[in-house]
């Protein structure tokens, strides 16, 4: 039987954890496709995921993989797949289904042909692939859950990370008052991203920064405190958990729903391809611009795990297969 690469751990723990090792080789199954990854993106859940802060949730069945979304080149499918227009060598792009199936972190992956689309033909597969987790969570959270409209004032919290730099820019791109919350030496790059005001998040005091018809959270720390800072009909999503208790996080948003529609609104997101195929049509636009951090190979998962950890990431980190 072929084998792949890919990164695996036999324990939950810190990055050290993390090794690469060999999978049998995906096949394309019914309704599938089989792609050969270039690139995939390290995000919050993947840290969680391997450090067991969510162990109760996750299990303890080992080895486990990591990675969500993925960018690479259409190279097999099962003959009954719809492919949306795609053909064979196609480069694509797209997310896996977090609540089972394999992940992204390897040589290939096999998924359903509707969770990809065609990449956008503008950038590279490691800036596309900073895009992706960020571009389906913000407009998910933004537009859908949110419901936000031009005029509005919006607080992005976490707005220098992978996925609050991509909700910075599309809630500019909706016409919203954009405040946004990041590290002392992040400002200049989050304004850089189309920010009205950025301030500080370690040193402003919360009752100074008003109050909003939309928090974006991407920290996922002091909920309700910031919950307070909601106006009027005002609506707060998250899309994070407290990194040092993420089960608290899981129950403040759970108690949250006592408050009617000025819930604390989160989702696990599970885009498709029309999805992608927005998002594409955006990055091609220009509406969208891809924010890399580092790259680094598959054999140094591990450092890129630990720089992400490490904050003051400025947009995506990203682990390249094709190094």
């Amino acid at each position: 039987m072929e084998s792949m690469q890919a990164v695996l751990f036999n324990r939950y723990g810190n990055p050290e954890e993390l090794h690469r090792g060999t999978l049998p080789m995906p096949e394309a199954r019914a309704g599938e496709v089989l792609v050969r990854v270039d690139a995939v993106s390290v995000n919050g859940a993947d840290l969680l995921l391997r450090s067991g802060k969510l162990g109760l949730i996750t299990g303890r069945r080992f080895p486990k993989q990591l990675g969500i979304d993925f960018v690479g080149t259409l190279i097999a499918t099962d003959p009954g797949a719809d492919l949306g227009g795609l053909s064979i060598g196609d480069q694509v792009w797209g997310i896996v289904d977090e609540k089972g199936g394999p992940r992204s972190l390897a040589e290939f992956l096999s998924v359903p042909a509707i969770q990809i689309a065609r990449a956008p033909n503008n950038l590279s597969s490691e800036e596309a692939v900073t895009l992706l987790a960020g571009g389906t969570t913000a407009y998910t959270g933004l537009v859908e859950k949110a419901g936000v409209q031009r005029g509005e004032r919006v607080l992005v919290r976490g707005a220098a990370g992978g996925v609050g730099s991509v909700a910075v820019q599309l809630a500019k791109m909706l016409g919203t008052h954009v405040t946004a919350l990041a590290g002392a030496s992040s400002q200049e790059f989050v304004r850089g991203l189309g920010a009205d005001a950025v301030y500080d998040y370690r040193v402003t005091p919360r009752e100074e920064l008003g109050m909003y018809d939309v928090i974006f959270d991407a920290h996922g720390s002091d909920l309700l405190a910031f919950r307070r800072l909601l106006a009027p009909g005002g609506r707060m999503v998250s899309i994070a958990f407290d990194k040092k208790a993420p089960i608290r996080s899981l129950v403040t948003i759970a108690a949250s729903a006592a408050f009617g529609a000025r819930r604390i609104r989160y989702f696990l997101g599970k885009p498709e391809r029309r999805d992608f195929q927005r998002l594409t049509a955006q990055v091609e636009r220009g509406e969208i611009r891809s924010i890399l951090d580092r790259v680094f190979p598959l054999a140094r998962a591990a450092d890129a795990h630990a720089a992400l950890e490490t904050r003051g990431v400025q947009g995506k980190v990203v682990i390249s297969i094709s190094e």
